[in-house]
């Protein structure tokens, strides 16, 4: 297995350069990917008639190398061209098209729409005529499959460029995603997603999609000598006597993470509310900072800020807990006790460490940092930056950044998990990886994804209660791919 990169528009152009400069030309570039999008709409749709939507570029190109490939198989194809080819590969493929070639906005009946407009290099907003015919395709029941991107999207944000972009039920990218295709709302308006290898060159790429393949190879599994203390230990602060779930469910979830040993340490008025509720989880009394890094001296992590509280004494407990050399998960509230100081936060810790803020929470530590930034994954770079540890904002699209520059892009994101706690259940998750010897990074890629494949797995329903109970058959399939 090797990581999935996700390349930026300016990437993937050094991709097809150096395609040519290995020997292939991009009139055969462009062949390959017009017949693996023919390959992907027959293998989708049954034979009926379908629209081409060339654009005046390469993407255009490719849009009449697919015209020719399905009507050579005998579907009705009809090309609507915006513009005469701009470039010679894209007039070649034009040449090579005998079929009908409407005129731009002149329309038709067909349900199926392939647009060949523009692609992911798209700089400037949409020409006006372009936007109403893209209007009218929209408020028409038809099936959009983009090639590349869905038109008027950028392909390095996901967003619009002006007024308007095409959503599509199919997008054929090649080589790897671009950031459009991860990030929110792109990735809603491209439908699946099918990246076909078109015999590009390799580029190097400090991004990535976050699943398995980025991070199994270095899961800590247990080792057939292995002991519970061997697995590592984890302790998790627990809020006061009216705010003690969050904690257990964090613990919980370290536990079914993997830790061998997990300690709940608890002031002492909430020992006995959270005593009725442990089994496996061990419980360690402490109320002070000073008595928190005494029971986290031994610890391999720790998760703290889980209804914490957001005062003195819970900056104090994060400032203590930084002394004990333990790797640290903080979030909720021991982010937001920051707020005014961060960087008292940022000086205790090293890369190992793992801040899980969502994005009010990132504000807080990160002001203006989201707005002033291209995308939330050029943000939460900075933000691990910053920070010196490693970033986790949490969202539909959560970006995972470490202070070297590496990120990943979790695909998996699972509706349900919008629901309270679940941001306490990921804690944990990462906490328990961490407490086996994870990386920072690997800890918090591989936490998001477990917990979000545990939610879809489960689906309508979901509280965070179920979550941890629902990884054992996330992590043996995991554990029967490695």
């Amino acid at each position: 297995m090797s990581p999935r990169p996700i390349l930026t528009v300016a990437e993937m152009a050094q991709a097809d350069r150096a395609a040519v400069a290995a020997g292939a030309t991009v009139d055969l570039l462009m062949q390959r990917a017009g017949r693996a999008v023919a390959r992907a709409v027959e293998a989708r749709f049954g034979k009926q008639p379908v629209r081409v939507l060339c654009g005046p570029g390469d993407n255009g190109g490719d849009g009449y190398v697919v015209a020719c490939e399905l009507s050579g198989r005998g579907w009705p194809v009809t090309v609507e061209a915006l513009a005469p080819p701009a470039t010679g590969a894209a007039r070649a493929a034009r040449e090579a098209w005998t079929g009908p070639v409407s005129a731009w906005g002149e329309g038709g009946d067909e349900a199926l729409v392939i647009d060949a407009l523009f692609g992911a290099g798209l700089n400037r907003p949409l020409d006006p005529a372009v936007v109403r015919r893209l209007e009218v395709l929209a408020a028409q029941p038809r099936q959009v499959v983009a090639i590349d991107i869905p038109s008027g999207l950028s392909g390095d944000t996901g967003r619009p460029i002006g007024q308007s972009a095409l959503s599509a039920v199919l997008t054929v990218t090649f080589q790897a995603r671009k950031p459009a295709h991860v990030l929110l709302p792109g990735r809603e308006r491209c439908g699946e997603i099918v990246v076909a290898d078109i015999g590009l060159g390799e580029v190097s790429s400090l991004l990535f999609e976050n699943d398995p393949e980025l991070w199994l190879d270095r899961f800590p599994w247990p080792s057939t000598a292995g002991h519970k203390h061997s697995r590592g230990r984890l302790a998790v602060v627990s809020g006061g006597p009216w705010r003690t779930g969050a904690a257990r469910l964090a613990a919980r979830a370290g536990l079914r993470a993997g830790a061998g040993v997990v300690t709940l340490v608890s002031p002492r008025d909430a020992l006995a509310v959270n005593a009725a509720h442990l089994e496996a989880v061990m419980l360690a009394a402490a109320d002070t900072a000073d008595e928190i890094e005494d029971a986290c001296a031994d610890m391999d992590a720790v998760v703290v800020g889980p209804a914490a509280g957001v005062d003195d004494l819970t900056r104090e407990k994060v400032l203590a807990l930084g002394r004990t050399g333990a790797a640290l998960v903080i979030d909720a509230d021991a982010i937001t006790v920051f707020r005014t100081s961060p960087p008292d936060l940022f000086s205790l810790l090293d890369v190992d460490d793992v801040l899980t803020p969502h994005t009010g929470e990132f504000e807080r530590l990160f002001p203006g940092l989201l707005a002033a930034s291209e995308t939330r994954i050029s943000a939460t770079r900075e933000a691990a930056r910053r920070a010196g540890a490693v970033v986790l904002l949490k969202g539909g699209d959560t970006v995972i950044a470490h202070p070297d520059g590496r990120a990943a892009v979790t695909l998996n994101a699972s509706p349900w998990l919008a629901t309270a706690g679940s941001g306490d259940v990921l804690a944990g998750f990462i906490a328990g990886l961490l407490a086996q010897g994870a990386s920072g990074f690997d800890a918090a890629c591989a936490g998001a994804w477990i917990h979000a494949e545990a939610a879809e797995r489960f689906g309508p329903g979901l509280i965070s209660e179920d979550l941890p109970d629902l990884v054992p058959p996330v992590l043996a399939d995991l554990f029967g791919r490695d």
